[in-house]
């Protein structure tokens, strides 16, 4: 647990190793950014909250995961759940963390599940070199620039599912494997992953803008409108990645048919050509006395020859039709 203090000569940023440290700040009346990673002990940070007098009814909220995304507020604490979401290895596997913020007078609390080095390094840098110096009146704008770092965080990463899927969609036309659908239905599964973690922002910022907050400011407002436009393009960039997601499906299908049609043009030669050599040689192996054919000296030759004869103007009249043309060659 650290906090970041906005003394009046300049902010600082130290370790707290008990609770009475916490105490020891809030009774000067200074206002903190107190930062909690992990959350293996709740009982502790319960205690944290009492201390910074934050309502029991927020505790699992804050503690009990996961939480869907949600942004409330009772008296004057403003409560905000937000998800990061980062990539494990590729756009193929999604991770969540959940990231609780809690704002009140003089007081800015932000839980992460994951622990980390130094939660919201950026932010950090900006308030210890920020002209002129944070003050309290600073908490709210901090609050809406944590969730803009979270809800920023998702456009790169919709720029990668971008690009795989890009891949994808060469692949399914070059090679319509079967991985390829998989692929493709995981990343579907990641933007509906997106898609259900932000949804519930959409209308909540809404509800929460129409509330008078005693504790945000006009800039803090200023700042969730912003957001809520930030949500709307990731909601607008989801779904134009879906219907991606699903001119790859199209694309692999069309792919495989015409795989299929191939294969069943190959057969269809294949048999036209030796449909009347079979029909030829049918004939000749019937085993009746009397058919003169049996008996020509050159009768074995001329079957050949005709038989061969007849596959060559056959090969030939389909290859003037086209119909030897590979439509799934590989493009290069």
């Amino acid at each position: 647990m650290s906090a970041l203090v906005l003394w009046p000569e300049g902010p600082q940023l130290c370790r707290l190793n008990s609770h009475q440290q916490v105490q020891d700040l809030l009774s000067q009346r200074v206002p903190i950014w107190l930062r909690i990673t992990g959350m293996g002990q709740p009982h502790l940070i319960r205690e944290a909250l009492e201390i910074c007098r934050i309502p029991s009814a927020f505790s699992p909220l804050v503690l009990d995961t996961p939480q869907s995304t949600r942004v409330d507020s009772m008296g004057d604490v403003i409560a905000v759940v937000l998800h990061r979401l980062r990539f494990s290895r590729d756009p193929l596997n999604l991770v969540s963390d959940q990231v609780s913020m809690l704002l009140t007078h003089n007081c800015l609390i932000s839980i992460e599940e994951a622990p980390s080095g130094e939660p919201f390094a950026s932010l950090t840098d900006w308030l210890l070199h920020k002209t002129p110096i944070a003050a309290a009146e600073d908490l709210d704008d901090l609050l809406h620039y944590m969730v803009d770092n979270i809800l920023d965080g998702i456009f790169p990463m919709l720029e990668q599912m971008a690009n795989r899927l890009d891949d994808l969609e060469e692949a399914a036309l070059r090679d319509p494997r079967p991985r390829v659908l998989t692929r493709t239905y995981q990343l579907r599964t990641n933007l509906r992953r997106i898609r259900q973690q932000l949804w519930p922002l959409r209308h909540q910022i809404l509800l929460f803008l129409r509330q008078n907050q005693p504790v945000m400011g006009p800039d803090g407002l200023q700042g969730f409108q912003e957001m809520a436009q930030n949500v709307e393009q990731i909601f607008e960039s989801c779904e134009i990645l879906r219907h991606q997601c699903d001119a790859v499906t199209e694309a692999h299908m069309a792919s495989t048919g015409n795989r299929m049609n191939q294969i069943m043009k190959t057969l269809t030669i294949v048999s036209t050509i030796f449909a009347p050599l079979t029909f030829i040689a049918g004939i000749y192996g019937m085993n009746f006395d009397n058919m003169p054919e049996l008996h020509w000296r050159y009768g074995y030759i001329a079957s050949l020859l005709l038989m061969g004869a007849i596959a060559t103007m056959q090969a030939i009249y389909l290859w003037r039709r086209g119909w030897f043309e590979d439509w799934t060659a590989p493009r290069r």
